[in-house]
């Protein structure tokens, strides 16, 4: 896809003639005559680059490049002007402008600054992605009182080297949990090792826990580190902890309690020094009655216990951990999409037992599955498994009765459904805020103006904020 170049200059002659160079590069010229056209062009298009004109009437360009920088941080801009001296340059690039370049530009000179300045521009663009990758790897979603204290709980426990058991149902987001001890943690700086006990075949992992040395089995080609090995003066994360065997607990019991073992293979004693991080969604004291898991290992690792709670729990986290999803699909090339209130209200009649990893999915499937920018309940309702009962109370919450609201026109219109769902949701919302639109737009998570327009026209009446 060809990169938008916006040319910003009082004369005709000189957009012309930089049209035509950025169309010969394969670039897509924006010719503009005025700074103001720019800042109304680039509210309203993704533009790549700016040539920006120094000498223009009315708004000048040394006064549009730091509105720019301001407004798109990110956007690169080369100034160009008939009259420029070194003073000006000077002042421009400490300003924020990419190069200077003097009218009249030549062709080499100009594709030459665009490039560069494109390829610095990706540059950062990229390590700003994988920065808030990085960032969010370990965040935990969330404003309930669940998270919260979930969160304060890792927060306190991080910096110590106390041992933790993270108990959950899948998809709750305990993996999430101990990106965040590790990266809270003394040894951040080291990468935490982790093994999935579930994913590893009970002949091999003894092997993959300890290493082995060369020829101690069929296909031992080569002496081989273990994760123990692996993780010393660091981290240890062993998923899944109640899906291994009792053998191999009987040896990690052993290894943890004397922090040595030998290869398998080997007779050579190695000493690590590793705190364990532990996850399973396995009842483990019913694991225990049942003789499937010793208690021993248990007391060992339970030391900090943690819990992470299923979704339905906390079903007040659902639209922002909804828009967070949409934002990394966003990136991901499916597409800009919004789910109405309406949307986010009918979902919260799922029950998801999957938790977040199924919330993940769904939120995918419908950002690929959906033309349309704004995603409705009567979209995602045939795709949406919903518990009747749970509808019913989302009515009675909202002090109506599911029968009161068929009479209505439930029953017979989604459309009719959107609108009494969000009209009784935003009035509840704005009556717990007393009015503040604000307050109300930020915990809801849509932006004020949005709410505004979603407020005018289910015809609800507010009081200005001053």
């Amino acid at each position: 896809m060809a990169k938008k170049v916006m040319i910003v200059d009082d004369e005709a002659s000189i957009r012309e003639s930089l049209a035509g160079i950025l169309s010969d590069e394969g670039f897509l010229p924006v010719p503009v005559e005025s700074a103001e056209k720019a800042f109304e062009v680039l509210n309203q298009e993704k533009i790549h680059l700016v040539l920006l004109d120094i000498w223009m009437p009315a708004m000048d360009g040394m006064e549009a490049l730091p509105r720019i920088k301001e407004q798109f941080p990110h956007l690169p801009v080369i100034m160009i002007s008939g009259h420029g001296n070194i003073e000006t340059a000077v002042q421009a690039t400490k300003m924020g402008a990419f190069d200077f370049i003097e009218k009249p530009p030549s062709y080499d000179k100009i594709v030459l600054s665009i490039n560069n300045a494109l390829l610095v521009s990706d540059l950062e663009e990229e390590n700003l992605i994988l920065k808030e990758k990085n960032t969010k790897k370990w965040k935990i979603t969330g404003s309930s009182q669940a998270i919260i204290n979930v969160r304060q709980q890792l927060e306190r426990v991080a910096p110590t080297d106390a041992w933790v058991l993270i108990r959950g149902e899948h998809g709750t987001g305990k993996e999430l949990a101990a990106q965040m001890i590790h990266r809270l943690s003394a040894s951040s700086e080291k990468p935490m090792i982790e093994v999935n006990c579930a994913a590893i075949p009970e002949e091999l992992i003894e092997s993959e826990l300890f290493g082995h040395e060369k020829g101690s089995f069929t296909g031992a080609i080569g002496s081989r580190r273990g994760k123990f090995d692996q993780a010393d003066g660091g981290i240890l994360f062993l998923d899944e902890i109640g899906d291994m065997s009792l053998k191999t607990q009987a040896k990690i019991l052993r290894i943890l309690q004397e922090q040595q073992f030998e290869r398998v293979g080997g007779t050579k004693t190695i000493s690590v020094n590793v705190r364990v991080l532990a996850a399973t969604n396995k009842n483990l004291e019913r694991e225990i009655e049942q003789g499937n898991f010793r208690a021993d290992l248990f007391w060992r690792l339970n030391v900090v216990p943690i819990y992470m709670p299923p979704l339905r729990e906390r079903l007040e986290d659902l639209p922002l951990l909804v828009n967070d999803l949409l934002v990394e699909f966003s990136r991901k090339g499916l597409g800009k999409k919004e789910f109405t209130i309406g949307a986010m209200k009918l979902m919260t009649c799922h029950n998801w037992p999957g938790n977040v990893r199924e919330l993940r999915n769904f939120v995918e499937r419908v950002a690929i599955m959906t033309p349309q920018e704004i995603v409705t309940e009567q979209i995602i309702a045939p795709m949406l498994p919903i518990d009747v009962r749970l509808l019913e109370q989302l009515h009675a919450g909202t002090g109506k009765n599911l029968s009161s609201i068929s009479h209505q026109g439930f029953d017979a219109s989604f459309k009719e459904a959107k609108r009494l769902f969000e009209k009784e949701y935003l009035e509840e919302k704005l009556k717990k805020n007393d009015g503040n639109i604000s307050q109300t737009a930020e915990q809801i998570g849509l932006e004020r103006s949005h709410l505004h327009k979603k407020l005018k026209a289910l015809g609800i009446e507010v009081k200005l904020e001053n």
